[in-house]
């Protein structure tokens, strides 16, 4: 079957749509769940005179699970479509429905698998094509591709990564539909299975009682946004970046009290001290560098300097 006789709708990022239809596979739909989205209005004009593209669409509405019928798609391919796909929407597809999901399925399965793949310090993550059921991430799994987890870096940097296998298996999956393959897949592990919510509030507030990892991994795993919270002086503040400080601390510090080291910002933590590089306060304002002694109008301690020496503005 040749890729301009298969024909499938597509729901999601305008992106996704763009990365297949580079691939030779334009969708017969496009449903967008972000009109505001990086590539919708690329999307519009350069497949919308070809294709019919729905601008954030009531999918329990007749009307348009009608105009998706019209089409007659054969599958339906999603990556990060924002809301559950319903069932009379996913029976339009005969040969079934499809998605990317970025993590190792079962693991982590819902909205946010790289705060917690990062907060539980796994080493390992991924993405997974698989079949979409009723219910999110639970369908039988077709392929799937592993990366390392880099123990540096963020959530926003660990998405960015998995984006282009994601997209790979996305488009591997339409050669395979086209070629007349019918991924079955293989049924999920359910013994392994791992939710993934958005993390809440008091996840997010910093509990500096605990272990310098843990609170590292929380700072990495929220960044940028929401961002691991915490209070400095009287400012409510989301911390960004943050490392192990490599020396002892006096002994006299208790959790939550912050110094001014040659390291900069040393937050005391249950077992050691945490380097805070950069931080975000009420009003969307980042600060770093000396700046953040700004933050104690009553002075830090300084820890680790010859008295002469002073935090750099």
């Amino acid at each position: 079957m040749s890729s301009n006789l298969f024909r499938f709708a597509y729901f999601g990022l305008p992106l996704g749509a763009l990365a297949l239809a580079r691939a030779g596979f334009v969708p017969r739909v496009i449903v967008l769940g972000h009109t505001d989205a990086p590539g919708a209005r690329r999307v519009q004009r350069q497949l919308g005179q070809d294709t019919l593209v729905l601008p954030k669409p009531e999918l329990s509405d007749p009307d348009v699970v009608r105009s998706l019928a019209d089409v007659r798609p054969e599958a339906l391919l999603c990556w990060f479509y924002p809301k559950q796909i319903p069932a009379a929407v996913l029976r339009l597809a005969p040969r079934g429905a499809f998605g990317a999901h970025p993590s190792l399925l079962p693991r982590w399965r819902g909205p946010d698998p790289y705060f917690w793949a990062i907060y539980s310090g796994d080493r390992e993550t991924g993405v997974s094509l698989h079949r979409l059921d009723e219910e999110y991430d639970t369908g039988a799994v077709i392929a799937q591709e592993t990366l390392t987890i880099d123990p540096r870096e963020n959530a926003w940097r660990l998405a960015k990564r998995l984006d282009r296998p994601a997209l790979s298996l996305l488009v591997r999956c339409a050669e395979a539909l086209a070629a007349g393959a019918a991924l079955l897949g293989t049924a999920q592990d359910e013994s392994g299975a791992t939710p993934a919510p958005a993390p809440d509030d008091t996840l997010l507030s910093i509990d500096w009682t605990r272990p310098v990892a843990e609170i590292v991994r929380l700072v990495r795993a929220a960044a940028p946004y929401p961002g691991a919270s915490t209070e400095f002086g009287d400012e409510l503040v989301e911390l960004l970046d943050a490392h192990p400080y490599p020396a002892s601390l006096p002994r006299v510090l208790e959790p939550r009290d912050a110094v001014w080291t040659p390291e900069g910002l040393v937050v005391r933590a249950g077992d050691g001290g945490v380097v805070v590089n950069r931080l975000r306060d009420v009003d969307g304002r980042v600060w770093c560098g000396g700046e953040l002694a700004d933050l104690f109008p009553d002075g830090l301690a300084r820890v680790g300097f010859e008295p002469a020496n002073r935090p750099e503005r």
